[in-house]
């Protein structure tokens, strides 16, 4: 949802610095690992040390290569079978790393909204999957408010914000992410039930 509106903004940024990493000889692959291994360090490093603020920093530093992959196949006419099946992966462990290294940081302070953020990240996964499921057997299975970027922004958007000492901000996102989540999984589901 949130992609479809910001793709020609956020397209005047990336295409460029794409341009430039292709000459440079950095490949759609090659980003793909280096971005997702330094947002999976910075979460996994910084939010279970309770390094909200700065872990959020880090991870949005390296999170932008999530938009130059895709970007770079498609300039440089690399776009293969092999290299959509790494991304999708990778985006995969990402969204582990993330919520994880939050479920972590919540547990050592014996926070319950651990129990939440694991409900969350059981969320993410069921999206991704029964889209994934849906399309391998040719149904069409897209849509709902929680799809992977929006699920990002509200998960950074909270942790950023409780790093800075803004009240219930990481509760509220937490929940919101998790209801959402599911929510979408529901929507999908029905959307495939629909064209059976």
């Amino acid at each position: 949802m949130l992609s479809a509106i910001l793709r020609k903004p956020v397209a005047r940024v990336v295409d460029p610095v794409a341009v430039i990493l292709l000459r440079i000889g950095v490949t759609p692959n090659g980003m793909t690992f280096f971005g997702s291994l330094g947002t999976c360090v910075m979460a996994l490093w910084l939010w279970p040390q309770g390094e909200y603020f700065w872990g959020t920093l880090g991870v949005i530093a390296f999170i932008f290569s999530d938009l130059l992959d895709g970007t770079m196949a498609r300039i440089s006419k690399k776009s293969s079978q092999w290299g959509a099946f790494f991304d999708s992966t990778i985006d995969r462990v990402v969204d582990v790393a993330l919520i994880g290294a939050l479920v972590l940081s919540l547990l050592k302070t014996d926070d319950r909204l651990a129990v939440v953020a694991f409900a969350a990240l059981i969320g993410g996964f069921l999206v991704s999957y029964v889209k994934a499921r849906a399309e391998a057997l040719s149904f069409n299975c897209a849509g709902g408010f929680a799809e992977r970027a929006e699920r990002v922004i509200i998960l950074l958007t909270a942790v950023g914000f409780a790093g800075l000492g803004v009240p219930y901000i990481l509760a509220v996102g937490i929940w919101i992410l998790a209801i959402s989540s599911f929510a979408t999984f529901i929507f999908r589901v029905h959307q495939v039930w629909k064209q059976r």
